[in-house]
Order: C-alpha cells, then structure tokens, then sequence
C-alpha cells in the first residue's frame, strides 16, 4: 500500500471539490480537533487506560482490583444477613461480581494494550494523514462528542436502575443508617467505576468504526471527480487496510467479551429458574442490571461493526452506478451523429465538440460530423475497461470488520441470535417442566 510519501494522489482526491478555508478557520478546526483529543485522553488517563509507564501500569491495575473486586467482595461479606434468605442470595452476588470484573478486566486489558502501542492519534487513526484534512476534522469533532454522550445515555438509567435495587436492598436488610448509607455509597462507586470501564471499551471501538466511516460514505463523492481510475482503488486499498487493522486489534477484545456476555447470559438464567427459593427484585435484581449492562455493551460493538461493514460492501453497488452513469450518458452523443465510443471523451472534453441541430430533412449534415479517430476510441476503450475492472474489484473485495475471518454483517448478527435463542430454549426446556399425575 503507498505509504503518506503519495501524497501527490491523496491530496487532490480529498480536497479538489473542498471550497479552500481561510488559514484562520483551518487552525480553529484543529485547535477544536486537538481539544477533544486531549479531552478523551485526559477521561482514559482518569479510568486507566493510558499505561504508558510501569508506574501508570501498576497504579491503573491496583485502583481496579481495589474498586471492581476488593471493595465489592468485602462489602457482599459484611452485608450478608444468614437470617434473610428471603431477600439475600450471597452465590447471586459472587457470580454477579465475577461477571462483571471479567467484561471490565477484558475491556481495559485490550484497549490500554492498544493505547500504549499506538497512541491515542494512531488508535483513532486521526493522524497526519487524516487528521489534518480540514474536511474531516468537524465530522472528527462530532464523533468524539459522541462518545461521551452515548456514555452518559446508558449509563445513566442503568445508574438509577442500580441504586434503588441497592436502597431498596437496603431497607429490608435492617441494618443501621450510618452502615446503610456506605454500604450504597461504596457499591454504587465500584459498580460506576466498573461499567464505565466495560462501556468505554465498546464505545472506543464504535468510535473507531464511525471515524472510518466517515471516510467509507465520503468515497462516493470521489468518484464524481475526474480522477484516474488508479486513484480510486488506491483510496480504496488505503480504506480497506485501515478496517483490517481495526479488526486485528478488537478481534480479542469482541470475542472474549462475547464468549463472558453469554456465559453470563446463561448464568443468570440457570439460578433463576434452577433457585428453589424466591426470586425477587431484591435478591434478582443485579442480574437484570448486570444483563442490561453487558447487552447494551455488546449491542454497541455489532452495530458498529456491522454498519462499517455494510458501507464497505456498499462501495460495489456506488461504483457499479457510477460505472454505468458513465458509460450510458456516452450514448447520447449518438443524438448528435457523434459515434457512440467517442461520446465519453466528447463528454469529458466539452471545448472539443460544439453541438450543432440538424433536421431530419438535411442530407448533407452527415458532411459535418466529426468521426471518430483509431486513437479516441482506443481512448476510450481503454478507459471503459479500467472502469469495468475497477467495479470487478470492488465487487470482489467488499471487506468489513470481521473477527478471525468472520465479518460482522447482518448475516453473523442473525445467525448469534438464532443460536442464542435456541441455547436459552433449550436451558428453559431442561429447568422449567411442568408434570402431570
């Protein structure tokens, strides 16, 4: 793939249509872009992520241990009442805690290992050769104001959802105000300190996936430019090599977290239904939050991935139209009596040809008409067949994000939820009979 030295390709193919930006504009947009770089990176910085050092390796590590296993595990043995079976199930708790140590361990071992090889810039692919378009950089802005508020959106009702099951815990638990009070406090911290963990994961891949697309829908719009045909499958080579590499860095982190998502899934439904005892909201109610929680994770990381891969295999479609917008309007030099093989190069070259009306009644108009030499149709020949090649390698290399090969497409997405579907049927079918004497 040509490296950033091919430039002098890249830059007009993304900026000749683009109205220049005066010089004052063009540093605002990066002074913004930067801003928000900065910003995210001060928020992974907060959570631990950025492990650049040995010092921010092991601090990081220690405050998760300390708040997403320690804390909460200390808590569920001092809370535990042995005279409140009706309301308490401690294995509830343990495997609840496992569960949701294991989705945030995952997600801050895959991305900080990403961090601290690449960088943020490099991670995002928001760098020298991207970053500094000045047509990309609002979309950039958006995109990372994104993050965070699809952050705030789900983990706010899950927040609310998870304190008043911790209140509501509470009150039956009779213990004193003071003890209830930090009990809730110190839950609620580790349980937001560890979903915002797990959450931050599948939201930086959908960043990075949503970043690319911008790129993927923007590829449309190059073909209506009068560009060589070597141009756009080098552009295109350049895409798809990015989606390769944003696959080879999350396949880890989807497929553990999807293998952990499930196997909590299946979990929650063997104690519910196997539990002899009652199931309540009390008792019950982190599996539903846990659940909620790990599926809004997981749902976020498909639909990023399916969306980039369906604009990367919609590029076949654009350019089969594009293909055949171009060679169809050649037709309509025959109207003028111009030869049908010369009408694109007549059409590209509108100074050459001056259109003249002849009636139908003029004899001699056939006098006029300008014919087509052996070097213009070979021209065009030659242009038609590099289209019709550029349109079979697009069709034959659609890509998408995949995991070890698979891509993630509407396709994979059905096939996961018939088999989850006929798993869990199969789980209540075993633990929910009903007999007859």
């Amino acid at each position: 793939m040509a490296a950033p030295n091919s430039s002098t390709t890249q830059t007009p193919l993304i900026q000749t249509e683009t109205p220049p930006l005066q010089q004052e504009d063009v540093e605002v947009n990066d002074t913004q872009l930067s801003k928000s770089l900065d910003r995210l990176e001060t928020f992974l910085r907060i959570f631990g992520f950025c492990q650049y050092s040995f010092l921010r390796f092991s601090l990081s590590w220690f405050c998760f241990l300390l708040l997403c296993v320690a804390l909460p595990l200390f808590i569920i043995q001092l809370s535990y009442c042995s005279n409140c079976e009706k309301y308490e199930v401690k294995n509830f708790e343990l495997e609840i805690l496992i569960s949701q140590s294991l989705v945030a361990a995952i997600s801050l071992l895959c991305v900080s290992h990403n961090l601290r090889k690449y960088g943020v810039r490099k991670f995002l692919f928001v760098d020298g050769q991207h970053g500094h378009l000045a047509e990309f950089r609002r979309e950039y802005i958006q995109k990372i104001h994104g993050f965070f508020k699809l952050l705030g959106v789900w983990i706010l009702p899950c927040f609310l959802l998870k304190a008043a099951r911790e209140v509501i815990h509470i009150v039956y638990a009779h213990q004193s105000w003071w003890q209830s009070v930090g009990i809730v406090v110190a839950l609620l911290v580790s349980w937001t300190y560890s979903t915002i963990i797990y959450l931050s994961g599948s939201l930086l891949f959908h960043l990075v996936c949503n970043l690319q697309v911008i790129h993927f829908e923007n590829y449309g719009k190059l073909l209506e430019r009068d560009l060589d045909v070597s141009v756009y499958i080098e552009e295109h080579v350049r895409l798809k090599h990015h989606l390769s590499k944003i696959s080879h860095r999350f396949r880890i982190y989807l497929l553990l977290e999807f293998l952990v998502v499930t196997a909590t899934q299946f979990m929650s439904l063997l104690e519910t239904t196997g539990n002899y005892g009652i199931i309540n909201f009390i008792n019950g109610g982190d599996f539903a939050v846990a659940c909620i929680v790990e599926l809004v994770g997981m749902v976020i990381c498909l639909h990023a991935a399916a969306k980039i891969s369906h604009r990367a295999q919609g590029l076949g479609s654009v350019a089969s139209r594009w293909h055949a917008s171009i060679t169809c309007s050649s037709n309509g030099a025959s109207q003028l009596g111009i030869n049908s093989n010369v009408g694109s190069l007549e059409a590209a070259n509108p100074s050459s040809s001056i259109p003249i009306s002849y009636s139908e009644s003029d004899l001699e108009s056939g006098d006029y008409v300008p014919m087509a030499t052996n070097t213009q149709l070979a021209s065009y020949m030659t242009m038609y067949h590099k289209r019709q090649a550029f349109v079979t390698y697009l069709q034959s290399n659609s890509g998408g994000a995949t995991i070890f090969g698979w891509t993630i497409d509407r396709a994979l997405i059905n096939t996961i939820f018939f088999i989850e579907l006929t798993v869990v049927l199969f789980v209540l079918g075993k633990t929910i009979t009903f007999t007859t004497k």
